[in-house]
């Protein structure tokens, strides 16, 4: 195996749980709106709405927050009520203090990593504030040797972080859960990627398995896989 200069881990759905909790706040927003529709309809309403406004809020809960009372003011007609708008608001606080419990063998991994020597790296995308305040409450930020908070995953942002540290793309390793945010752009720019499956993942992030046809990247089943991958 390739000796890797620098070792990155993606934060949520990686390192912690964080879609199941983005998840529960979707669905309490189909029961706040159910005389507006199934859920089905109002999800397929939130993400029409995230999708269009992506590039003025970026990712996370404030994002999400303010997408949700857009879809209630678009749902009702402009009917919605005060008492509605202060759910939404409630629920997406709730997004952002949530306690942050490390994933099964991340703790494990790290700690044998750091002991081998090994550079590592937090590269995550998200809200500035936000993304520190989970890493800060995970308890895992001493594992760390870096830290890039982006407000995008893609090509050209691998390639600013490898540059600015001085990394060969060849001696770069991502480990993340999202084929489209931690694989296919790392693999694009000549780095490395191993993909670790999370049960749930956001629409946004779901890649057609077209894509993935003749790609050379490596998937675990657990993040343990990945200690006996780099020995």
């Amino acid at each position: 195996m390739p000796q890797f200069q620098l070792i990155a881990f993606d934060a949520d759905d990686t390192l912690w749980p964080n879609q199941p909790h983005f998840d529960h706040v979707e669905n309490q927003l189909a029961t706040i709106l159910a005389h507006c529709g199934d859920p089905a309809a109002i999800a397929s309403r939130l993400y029409e709405v995230q999708r269009r406004n992506m590039h003025l809020f970026g990712y996370g809960a404030k994002s999400l927050m303010l997408t949700m009372i857009e879809t209630d003011i678009q749902l009702t007609d402009g009917a919605v009520t005060g008492v509605e708008i202060q759910q939404l608001l409630d629920l997406g606080k709730r997004l952002l203090d949530f306690p942050i419990e490390p994933l099964s063998g991340v703790v494990e991994v790290l700690t044998e990593l750091k002991q081998r020597g090994q550079r590592l790296m937090v590269l995550t995308k998200g809200d500035l504030f936000d993304q520190e305040s989970k890493l800060a409450r995970s308890g895992l930020g001493d594992f760390f040797d870096l830290v890039e908070i982006v407000s995008e995953k893609n090509a050209a942002t691998y390639r600013r972080i490898l540059a600015r540290h001085g990394v060969p793309a060849a001696e770069f390793l991502m480990i993340g859960n999202s084929l489209k945010s931690d694989i296919l752009p790392v693999l694009q720019v000549g780095g490395q990627a191993i993909h670790v499956p999370y049960h749930t993942t956001w629409i946004h992030e779901e890649v057609p398995a077209e894509q993935l046809v003749g790609l050379d990247f490596y998937s675990v089943d657990a993040l343990t896989d990945v200690l006996a991958y780099l020995a």
